[in-house]
């Protein structure tokens, strides 16, 4: 059988940074879908360069667990795996419908199967709607809710934009949320007016009249399309929304502003569903891993990769 790479950033500053990736890497391996699952970072080891050289299939299925299409996708990841042939175009995207494309690794002679990173694919929206349930604990959450997917957000890169419009109109498109909007860090429509968009008008919890008056859902799941907790996820949204004025105090899960109650998620990466969009792109990719998917699928309802 052949082996699975999965490439993160991880971090030398955050040692969590990189718990998610071997998290989703312990859950594919249980299934016994392939002979080897392989953790590969670009900030810690085994680096992108070496991890090829750890694994003994001559196939290997690498998939990016990074939120959109772009520099290390497309540039960082494909050059230190040594790709032969390997170009941006060969993906024929629109910066959210990369799938994949098989090249060789020169100087490890491997067959390389190379995917489109985790948050593009359509499972994604499945996994921030299980984070929605997780964090609200309720399997049903959606009437009476409002639902906000936030991303980082950059001019430098509009594709860092596309992957949570892309969710956000997906499931909004479900009809399951009284509203869903995407929202940014460092671009408009921002965080910090999350209540803005869902009706602030403040003052007493509202009434069944008051969501039906256009003043919208009282109830607004947050949940951030980061593939790790930390800096942003940690201390900069939680901040902005207003959720805590220090962000080393804590803060209420649901907290009240504006008259709104947030419940806020953090990182959509720590969601042990993930696992399964890992799962679907090598399937995408030609990765006979069907029964695998239905396992996670079974085993990661209702439960999250940090056991919130």
């Amino acid at each position: 059988m052949p082996a699975l790479v999965i490439a993160a950033h991880g971090s030398h500053l955050n040692a969590e940074s990189s718990t998610p990736t071997f998290d989703h890497a312990d859950r594919i391996r249980a299934t016994g879908a392939f002979d080897e699952v392989r953790e590969g970072f670009w900030k810690e080891e085994p680096h992108f360069r070496e991890v090829l050289r750890t694994v003994d299939s001559d196939e290997v299925y690498v998939v990016p667990l990074f939120i959109s299409e772009g520099y290390f996708t497309e540039q960082v990841i494909p050059r230190e795996l040594r790709l032969e042939g390997w170009d941006a175009a060969a993906w024929d995207s629109d910066g959210t419908s990369a799938t994949h494309v098989t090249l060789t690794a020169d100087d490890v002679d491997k067959t390389v199967h190379y995917c489109g990173p985790v948050g593009t694919h359509d499972a994604m929206s499945d996994v921030i709607v299980q984070r929605a349930e997780s964090v609200t604990g309720d399997p049903d959450v959606g009437d009476g809710f409002g639902l906000a997917v936030v991303g980082h957000g950059t001019e430098r890169n509009e594709n860092s934009a596309k992957a949570v419009e892309y969710h956000a109109d997906e499931i909004r498109e479900r009809d399951r949320f009284d509203k869903v909007q995407a929202l940014f860090m460092d671009e408009d429509p921002e965080v910090d007016d999350v209540t803005d968009y869902f009706g602030s008008e403040g003052g007493e919890a509202r009434s069944a009249s008051d969501q039906s008056s256009g003043r919208g859902p009282r109830d607004i799941v947050v949940v951030p399309l980061f593939i790790a907790d930390g800096y942003h996820t940690q201390e900069d949204i939680p901040e902005d929304m207003g959720l805590t004025d220090d962000y080393r105090t804590g803060w209420d899960t649901p907290a009240e502003v504006d008259g709104h109650r947030i419940w806020y998620s953090g990182a959509v990466g720590t969601e042990a569903l993930l696992a399964d969009v890992v799962l679907e792109r090598a399937a995408d990719a030609g990765a006979d891993v069907s029964a695998a998917v239905e396992r996670v699928r079974e085993e990661t309802s209702g439960v999250s990769a940090s056991g919130d």
